[in-house]
């Protein structure tokens, strides 16, 4: 039989196994500086570990949308929970997609779970209003009455000139058209603007533009309102009251802040789309009263960012009607077309916040806009999207809703811990008294997994607000049987070689190749089911299936990284080399076979020429 060639190493064979140790040691030192580095040294913690609310939502398809469910339109609906969420004031809220059709919200402890629900399972209102009045978004300060010097009320030097006083009160309100008296110098426009008709005549094809100037050039644009109004049948306006409590209303909003944005909004979109009502506008910069919806966002068939590069206009959003929509579409923008700022201007209205108020300068007519100016690529996209998913409504069930206390989630991640210990405990009492010394390189290797694990869901917390959930404690102690098991299968293949006769290093060698396989399979099947139940279920089950799918391919790392090597060099060593009783490799205690080397051959028996 030929020599094997100089140079050539057995099957499975390692000549460099320093190199490899300090390749995996290198990482997990790396991994930990990174952890700490990074300000954050503990897992994130889920909804049912730190405590708060967690809701599964379901996308159903509408009758006669069987496409709305798509990409665009989950993105969508994440962004427009995740802000109804946030104008409750809660902080370190979660809204992320999970598959193709569901939303996974978790709300941390605090929140009304109650209000919660409702802001997350009802389906985004869009509609466009015809703007009223538009005033700047502080709170307007509140009237003080005016003192004299020694103290009194000027009131009563009013007093004395009674006829003077009633007579350019008399002179105010009629110039002003204000129903009360005591109304502002903001709130004069607000009944003119109140009392014009909400519906709009057809007229030319135009486009609009989201700065809120208007283009339109006509000096006689009262008169053609007027002769436009004497031709619309007679419509109900609000009453004095009505109109006193939309000023008072727009008086005391202050939309410089989130919570007072936020509340506005609330209101609004609790506001019957036939009342009028004070919204926000979504930057921030200017309060509004809205008039009546004109246009529900079930008219937009489709809403495209697009760059005009012939015409100059920059990221411009294209939109689509229905007929029923631009009908009402080119009714509304011919009538916002005759009017002045700001009553020339709609506002897209989402959930009661205005996300655009484009100017009008003459009617859109043919089902089909454009809305220009200013726009950025992120600004023309966010705005298509929102008028896309009013075009194509997604209604939500709540599949799942969970709510656990601070407390409960203390008690669950301690139980969790215990019984992790528990089941690390008689692992190692197992290898222990089965595997003696070799229990050493099983502990190492467990301690290594560990310590990846450990600083990759802390560091996946912090990039990616990975979560650890109960399920996924519990993945993170199933990968403890897991990933010994690796271990014994390579330790019984070490055993078999050296029961065959072979000494350690042979062995240890010969033994990898088998074991390797086996390894690769099995975890191979555990990170398939990994995978499957990843994907095919929803909520807190995905942590599970996550962790355990981390901690399979950590276990092949560990394995092959640090595991093999450990067992090349540790073979060298007198004490596993010579077969002490305490290595876990006694050949004696095994059973092994007597090595080929020392067996003799029986002499040849001899013959008695007697016999013969």
């Amino acid at each position: 039989m030929a020599a094997p060639k100089k140079g050539r190493r057995s099957p499975g064979g390692q000549g460099r196994p320093g190199r490899v140790l300090a390749l995996i040691l290198i990482a997990m030192v790396a991994l930990t500086g990174g952890m700490f580095a990074s300000g954050h040294t503990t897992p994130r913690l889920g909804i049912d570990l730190a405590g708060g609310t967690s809701f599964t939502l379901e996308a159903k398809n509408q009758p006669g949308k069987p496409n709305a469910i798509n990409k665009t339109n989950m993105n969508t609906a994440v962004g427009i929970i995740e802000r109804r969420v946030n104008g409750l004031g809660v902080t370190e809220a979660e809204v992320q997609t999970q598959g193709d059709k569901h939303i996974i919200v978790n709300i941390p402890r605090g929140t009304n779970a109650k209000q919660a629900r409702q802001q997350v399972g009802t389906t985004a209102q869009l509609g466009f209003r015809p703007v009223l009045v538009s005033a700047p978004a502080m709170k307007a300060p509140e009237p003080t009455p005016s003192t004299s010097a020694n103290g009194k009320d000027n009131g009563d030097k009013s007093k004395g000139d009674k006829s003077k006083g009633d007579k350019s009160k008399d002179d105010k309100n009629k110039s002003s058209g204000s129903p009360s008296p005591s109304a502002s110098t903001q709130g004069r426009p607000v009944t003119d603007a109140l009392k014009a008709d909400g519906t709009a005549t057809p007229g030319a094809t135009a486009t609009v533009s989201p700065s809120g100037k208007t283009d339109d050039k006509s000096t006689d644009g009262k008169t053609d309102a007027k002769k436009q109004d004497d031709k619309k049948a007679p419509t109900p306006t609000p009453s004095a009251g009505d109109t006193a409590a939309l000023q008072k209303k727009l008086d005391a909003v202050d939309c410089t802040t989130k919570d007072g944005r936020a509340k506005a909004n609330a209101d609004a979109a609790n506001t019957a789309p036939t009342d009028p009502i004070v919204a926000c506008r979504k930057d921030g910069t200017t309060k509004e009263i809205l008039g009546p919806v004109a246009v529900e966002g079930t008219g937009v068939t489709e809403a495209n960012a697009v760059f005009d590069s012939q015409g100059g206009k920059g990221w411009i959003v294209q939109l689509k009607f229905n007929s029923s929509g631009s009908k009402k579409f080119a009714q509304v923008t011919g009538d916002l077309a005759t009017k002045q700022p700001p009553q020339n201007q709609f506002a897209i209205v989402l959930d009661g916040e205005v996300v655009s108020d484009p100017s009008v300068s003459t009617s859109i007519a043919g089902g089909q806009a454009e809305i220009s100016g200013g726009f950025t690529q992120q600004s023309a996209r966010d705005l298509s999207n929102v008028l896309s998913y009013g075009a194509l409504p997604l209604s939500f069930d709540v599949v799942t809703e969970q709510t656990v206390t601070a407390a409960l989630g203390g008690e669950q991640l301690r139980a969790g811990l215990i019984a992790g210990a528990i089941g690390l405990g008689l692992v190692i009492i197992y290898l222990v008294a089965y595997y003696r010394g070799l229990a050493l390189v099983a502990l190492a290797s467990l301690a290594c997994s560990a310590v990846l694990t450990y600083t990759i869901m802390v560091l996946l917390g912090t990039a990616l607000s990975f979560a650890l959930n109960l399920p996924a404690v519990c993945g993170a102690i199933v990968a403890i049987g897991i990933t010994a098991d690796s271990f014994i299968v390579y330790f019984e293949r070490i055993r078999d070689e050296i029961r065959e006769g072979r000494t350690l290093r042979p062995a240890v060698e010969r033994g990898w190749p088998r074991a390797r396989r086996t390894i690769l399979v099995s975890d191979f099947v555990s990170f398939l089911a990994a995978a499957v139940l990843f994907i095919v279920t929803v909520g807190k089950v995905q942590g599970f299936a996550f962790t355990l799918g981390l901690t399979t391919l950590l276990d092949v790392v560990v394995v092959f990284f640090f595991t093999k090597p450990l067992m090349t060099l540790l073979a060298r060593r007198k004490f596993f080399a010579s077969g002490h009783p305490w290595s876990g490799l006694d050949p004696k205690r095994l059973g092994a076979k007597p090595p080929l080397r020392a067996s003799r051959r029986r002499p040849s028996a001899t013959v008695d020429p007697k016999e013969a």
